[in-house]
């Protein structure tokens, strides 16, 4: 197996350490790299996991919880306890079907110390579903907010909103949709101001951001 080159100065540049993405590793590798993140830094997150990666890191680390929808493993396994107080992280999904991204924002974010509320099966198909949470959007420092099909729940919660939205298009969809293409140009061409918009299925990365606006000093 090639020589691991973790950066172990991840933590002190970002406030967290270098994250595993184990889609494309074989176990060997994600083994290695969690074990050796975790000795150095005392916590882990291993994106894009399946139930088998599971199980080899648990092997290793018995203290390593494995979040099914999120397809995380963290460790140690309970939420950060954040170093200071900070704003609210809302994460909002359009339906049933956007939650595994979602969950892989909320997961990270969490991990990372903030406090997340999760607004889920939202999506404007049923806009009054939207609308009965607008004092909870307008409690949030920063939303995250997740859709497939036509991508349109960014532009909604932005128009309803002062605070800066994280847009998240997903793979949901039927075949126009072109894997997440069609939501991503959504929310790219939003008229709405204030969103960001992040690549397809990335929870992750939307999570990263996030914390930075909760909280700049977080890191």
């Amino acid at each position: 197996m090639q020589e691991l080159r973790i950066d172990h100065e991840r933590q002190e540049r970002c406030g967290f350490p270098e994250v595993v993405f184990a889609q494309g590793k074989t176990v060997a590798q994600i083994v290695a790299a969690t074990t050796e993140i975790y000795a150095h830094s005392g916590r882990v997150l291993v994106t894009r996991a399946t139930p088998e990666d599971f199980e080899a890191v648990r092997a290793q680390l018995p203290e390593a919880r494995y979040h099914e929808q999120a397809r995380i493993i963290a460790a140690p396994a309970g939420v950060a306890e954040p170093a200071q107080p900070a704003g609210l992280i809302v994460v909002a999904a359009a339906g049933t079907a956007d939650i595994p991204v979602a969950e892989e924002a909320a997961v990270t974010a969490e991990a990372h110390g903030a406090c997340v509320q999760r607004l889920y099966d939202i999506g404007i198909a049923g806009v009054h579903r939207a609308l009965e949470h607008v004092d909870e959007l307008r409690a949030a420092r920063v939303i995250i907010a997740v859709a497939g099909m036509e991508g349109a729940l960014p532009s909604l919660i932005a128009g309803l909103v002062s605070v800066p939205v994280i847009a998240v298009p997903t793979s949901v969809g039927y075949g126009a949709h072109l894997q997440g293409l069609a939501p991503l140009l959504t929310m790219l061409n939003s008229c709405a101001g204030g969103i960001g918009v992040v690549n397809i299925d990335n929870g992750y990365g939307a999570a990263e951001l996030a914390c930075r606006i909760n909280d700049p000093s977080w890191a």
